[in-house]
């Protein structure tokens, strides 16, 4: 009895220093993070201004803005979006749901967890070799949203993967049972009941899109850039235009670098301000997932 007891008060102390290393691990980390946030909006904030958002780059410091590289960074995102997500998307319910479970499903599945953690030059590489040189997409948005979506694909095809697994095998037979068919059951049931951990995967692959250099680098990003690529509305019929697909372009994480070079103090005050509104952008585009996924979850009844 008295050995039981002793067992029983190591594995609660045990259990009790767990606790405890994992919580200041974790403040730590926020701890850090936080004074980093509180840092650079100390510097950034006063630079803030219509002007900065409207203004070209600049040799002078107080002149500059992040005109073009907040349009050219919403534009790659969302060529990003449209070809990442939807071939994720696909490939995940493919694989899951209809692939045959052999040795070369097993061999993708290999492959698609490697890439995952492949280096971001790597993409910007073959980004350069594929669009670029092979398919002549230029040194344009189109080429640095498609070198981004490749290095997102294997994160989205991962997360669309898992949300599914998590789904209980007795909601597909219940759909069988009353004479649905695959498609039918993946559509009005699997995809809707594992929306919240796709959208999740989603977030966290565009999270990481949006602030990534090297592959944007790579395939020809401008690090100075005075115009604006051409407006994707006209006046005419059809009324949208795809010419700034292959306009050039930059990024905010690639004028924050340029910025950041510079020796003048006021150049860095410029990078802290381009880096609070970057963390706006992310935190703007995760939000608007977080709330889809909420909509989706709250659709739907078990």
């Amino acid at each position: 009895m008295k050995d039981i007891k002793k067992r029983i008060a190591v594995s609660k102390l045990w259990n009790n220093i767990f606790l405890i290393t994992g919580l200041l691990s974790t403040l730590v980390g926020l701890v850090l993070l936080f004074t980093l946030f509180v840092d650079l909006f100390i510097d950034g904030v006063p630079r803030l201004s219509y002007k900065f958002f409207a203004s070209f780059p600049s040799r002078f410091p107080e002149q500059a803005g992040i005109l073009s590289a907040w349009v050219g960074t919403s534009l790659v995102m969302l060529v990003t979006a449209a070809a990442a997500i939807p071939l994720g998307v696909a490939a995940g319910i493919y694989l899951e749901e209809y692939g045959r479970k052999n040795w070369v499903t097993s061999i993708i599945e290999i492959n698609i967890t490697n890439l995952a953690g492949v280096p971001s030059i790597i993409y910007g590489l073959l980004a350069l070799g594929l669009f670029v040189y092979l398919f002549k997409f230029g040194e344009s948005i189109l080429t640095g949203g498609l070198a981004l979506a490749l290095l997102i694909l294997p994160m989205i095809i991962m997360a669309t993967r898992e949300a599914i697994r998590a789904i209980p095998n007795s909601i597909r037979e219940a759909s069988y049972a009353l004479g649905a068919t695959k498609w039918q059951t993946v559509k009005n049931h699997i995809i809707p009941y594992s929306m919240g951990g796709i959208l999740t995967g989603i977030i966290i692959g565009l999270s990481r899109a949006i602030g990534e250099t090297a592959p944007i680098i790579t395939v020809g990003a401008l690090t100075f850039i005075a115009f604006l690529p051409v407006s994707p509305f006209t006046s005419e019929f059809p009324f949208i235009s795809f010419k700034w697909l292959f306009d050039p372009f930059t990024v905010m994480p690639i004028q924050m670098f340029n910025w950041v070079s510079r020796p003048q103090a006021g150049f860095q005050v410029n990078a802290a301000a381009a880096g609070i509104v970057l963390l706006i952008m992310t935190l703007i585009m995760n939000a608007v997932a977080i709330y889809i996924r909420y909509k989706f979850r709250k659709k739907i009844k078990w």
